[in-house]
């Protein structure tokens, strides 16, 4: 037991410095694209989150090395919150494609019609790009990026650091803003084509009141909207992952 009780120490320091890595990368886990999805199951989030404490911690070890227990208890609130913005920064580039689909859905009248089944209600515009967006940074090592993100944060916020509430909020409404203008500027081909389409559409009216312009143009906006989506998303999903990367260089960086 003398010889072992060296051991238990130093296994007792490894334990308590992965628990305070587990409670960054755990509250990021909840939020993160690809790994915090509503549809994967919380014993395959669990796991994760132990896989990437796993990496992560051996290289942090020297940044959260604590004397003992009664140091852990006032990280908890705190690493959690770190874990937590972050994981809703990268969040907030997913609902940006949400929010482009459901403006190009809606100016196309699609909103309705061929809607696919998901966790969180989408159109089907939406729900394409959402699947499509989270494969392509899924195909880019996107797991890789997270670990070298994650370990760079403590280089930021060493553990114990408390959240500047000003800044956050700063913060947060700069992120909030690029998510709203970059999901517009996503739509902005459907918007526009939708745009021409009802003038067009109004000056047939005009033209020929007795032409039944709703029946023609029905069919009309649904293959256009469908030509222009194969089109248009390619070029916005390469856009999307381009500013997903910028932000996940850099997520506590201004937008």
């Amino acid at each position: 037991m003398e010889l072992i009780a060296p051991l238990l120490d130093v296994a007792e320091g490894a334990f308590l410095a992965g628990a305070i890595v587990f409670l960054r990368i755990g509250g990021a886990m909840a939020l993160l694209p690809a790994f915090g999805e509503l549809t994967l199951s919380v014993r395959v989030k669990l796991g994760l989150a132990l896989a990437l404490t796993v990496i992560v911690a051996p290289v942090v070890a020297r940044e959260v090395a604590m004397p003992g227990w009664d140091s852990v208890l006032p990280l908890v609130g705190t690493e959690a919150a770190i874990g937590l913005v972050f994981g809703l920064i990268l969040r907030l580039l997913v609902l940006t494609l949400q929010i482009a689909g459901t403006i190009a859905a809606q100016s196309t009248s699609l909103a309705q019609l061929f809607g696919g089944a998901s966790a969180e209600p989408l159109p089907a515009i939406g729900h394409l790009l959402v699947v499509s967006g989270l494969a392509l940074v899924a195909m880019t090592d996107l797991h890789l990026r997270l670990v070298e993100t994650l370990i760079a944060s403590y280089d930021l916020f060493p553990p114990g650091t408390l959240l500047p509430s000003g800044e956050l909020a700063d913060l947060g409404v700069a992120h909030v803003a690029r998510a709203f203008s970059l999901a517009f500027t996503l739509a902005a081909p459907f918007v526009i084509g939708a745009l021409v389409y009802n003038l067009a559409l109004g000056a047939i009216n005009r033209a020929m009141p007795q032409l039944m312009v709703a029946f023609v143009g029905a069919p009309a906006i649904t293959g256009l909207a469908l030509a222009l989506l194969a089109l248009v998303a390619p070029i916005a999903l390469a856009i999307w992952a381009q500013v997903f990367a910028d932000t996940l260089a850099n997520p506590f960086g201004a937008p």
